[in-house]
């Protein structure tokens, strides 16, 4: 099991033994990735500490140690470059309920000095599915609704790096559903996702690889399908309504329960 990976060629992220402390506290320490044209996810408990590296990427936090590159720009000498590459949708929801969908766009394409930023807005609108509720307040939207409008505010100035932070996190199954067919789409385009999670069945199933991370450390980087061999468990992700009473089948392991869904390892899925 790799602990690190080798620069590959077009690699739009590298980082350098990357470290953060705070305190006392180490919540990254010493990474090194090498992420090219793919969807790489970053797969951990909360606390883990996704949030921090991708914060620290996205040039809003200093490292304490290390560095990284993003499209070839250094992320403490050449931040405005980094900037200007990338797209980043925190976990929180990041749109502005007073204006409309379209409006909300708009502002963000002005602020990146996007040229043409009405019909640059349309278009991205028209991307993600929106352009027929475009003209309504954003606090009537849904939250999957809302969080494809914070893409599109993402998106609006054609990124070259795009980071998810939690991207589906309190959204039902049909949302992220609808959320995760845009990123393959944008993956397919072209762009490099960089996404963090703690939903394991999404890693399995749309990750083209998945490092690991606990207590600030990467434990592993693989594809999700060799990360599986080599613990030669499945996992299974079942959604359910009241409390869970327990199963006994062969091969089948309880993990854990995230909300409303219960995740289970088993021998064959």
């Amino acid at each position: 099991m790799k602990k690190e990976i080798q620069n590959r060629p077009y690699s739009k992220i590298i980082t350098k033994k990357l470290t953060k402390n705070f305190g006392n506290l180490c919540a990254v320490n010493q990474i090194n990735l090498s992420v090219g044209n793919e969807i790489f996810g970053i797969l951990g408990p909360n606390g883990s500490g996704k949030t921090t590296t991708v914060l620290m990427l996205t040039t809003l936090l200093e490292p304490t140690e290390g560095t990284a590159e993003i499209c070839g720009y250094n992320i403490q000498t050449e931040p405005r470059k980094v900037r200007d590459s990338i797209s980043y949708v925190p976990q929180d929801m990041a749109v502005d309920v007073r204006l409309t969908g379209r409006e909300n766009v708009e502002m963000f394409a002005e602020l990146y000095g996007v040229k043409n930023p009405a019909e640059r807005s349309e278009e991205v609108l028209q991307v993600l599915e929106l352009s027929d509720r475009a003209d309504e307040f954003a606090k009537v939207y849904s939250g999957g609704m809302r969080r494809r409008l914070e893409l599109a505010q993402a998106l609006v100035h054609n990124p070259r790096v795009l980071f998810l932070d939690e991207p589906t996190v309190g959204l039902d199954v049909a949302a992220r559903k609808k959320i995760w067919e845009h990123i393959k789409k944008l993956r397919s385009a072209g762009m490099t996702i960089f996404v963090t999670t703690h939903y394991m069945d999404e890693a399995d199933k749309h990750c083209d690889r998945v490092a690991i991370i606990d207590h600030g450390t990467i434990r592993a980087i693989d594809t999700p399908e060799n990360l599986k061999r080599i613990i030669s468990k499945d996992v299974i992700s079942v959604s359910i309504k009241g409390s869970y009473m327990g199963i006994d089948l062969p091969g089948v392991r309880f993990a854990l329960e995230e909300d409303d869904e219960l995740i289970f390892y088993a021998d064959s899925g």
